[in-house]
């Protein structure tokens, strides 16, 4: 097999969603933890930098949304301790873990997203469905690093003259300021030039067509078919009911039976093939280059 990096945007696209979907739409801690561990795999493997730039505010919104939760919701049956007449329950913290796992593991999943599926990726897999959209979402995800740059160089030229202060909080936030004001101006006179561009090169009035640097090969196919199988499985399994877990008004996790296991294995083969197969391709390649 392949990694997720070679393949055909459409089965790279098709996994991700997939592995990132059923752990957005299942609370069962077993899956949330496979999710986490799997996307932070991925993310370590794939771009070790990012990784270590973004795992540990994923792990903090984690604690935190394990944390606030006992706080605010007082149901369930099991009292850990009484805060200000208000019972904390270990139920509610449960809670507040399954949704700290499925928020960490999202935004770990469509990290790894972003440096997969660029505009171009993106383009060939909704182009000829949603062009209109597609152009938007590229041209957006163009923007972010385009105004990250930009933002950088109008913030130094603002220290080269004296207008940029970081004495206090207020001279910060009057300085930041100026930088969005002047950011939103480039932005907008970009828009424009970026459409008087796109007008004079007949953007619109004929038909369109759309040109694929991808060619969607066996290994593509067998890669998609793989993908599906997995996650038909687990979603079959969570809708049997062999995998649901009740928080309220005590926690039980549903042993699921033979049917679970299988369930279970399916989505973790999902969630971590994709670290897996990287890990391999990097492996690979340090290989050859070793030979050389």
């Amino acid at each position: 097999m392949i990694s997720l990096r070679e393949a055909n945007p459409f089965a790279a696209f098709l996994w991700l969603m997939l592995a990132a979907g059923i752990a957005m739409f299942c609370l069962n801690p077993v899956l949330l933890a496979l999710s986490l561990a799997g996307s932070a795999l991925y993310l370590a493997v794939r771009n070790p930098l990012a990784a270590r730039r973004a795992l540990p505010l994923y792990l903090a919104l984690f604690a935190l949304s394990a944390l606030i939760n006992p706080l605010f919701a007082h149901n369930g049956a099991t009292p850990l301790f009484v805060l200000n007449h208000n019972p904390v329950t270990l139920e509610a913290l449960f809670y507040g873990m399954a949704m700290g796992g499925m928020i960490a593991s999202s935004l770990c999943w469509f990290r790894s997203f972003q440096e997969i599926m660029t505009s171009d990726k993106l383009l060939y897999v909704f182009g000829s469905a949603l062009p209109k959209l597609t152009l938007i979402l590229s041209i957006a995800l163009r923007y972010i690093p385009l105004l990250r740059d930009q933002a950088k160089r109008v913030r130094d030229a603002q220290r080269a003259l004296g207008l940029f202060r970081e004495e206090n909080l207020i001279d910060r936030l009057r300085g930041e300021a100026r930088v969005f004001s002047v950011l939103v101006t480039w932005a907008l006179e970009n828009g424009i030039i970026t459409a008087d561009s796109m007008a004079a090169r007949g953007y619109g009035t004929g038909r369109r067509t759309r040109y694929a640097l991808f060619r969607f090969r066996g290994r593509d196919a067998a890669l998609c078919m793989i993908c599906l199988a997995l996650a038909s499985v687990a979603i079959a399994a969570a809708a049997s009911g062999a995998l649901r877990c009740d928080f309220y008004p005590r926690f039980r996790l549903n042993g699921g039976g033979a049917l679970g296991a299988v369930g279970y294995a399916c989505y973790a083969l999902l969630a971590f093939a994709p670290g897996i197969l990287e890990w391999e391709e990097n492996l690979r390649w340090r290989a050859l280059r070793s030979r050389i």
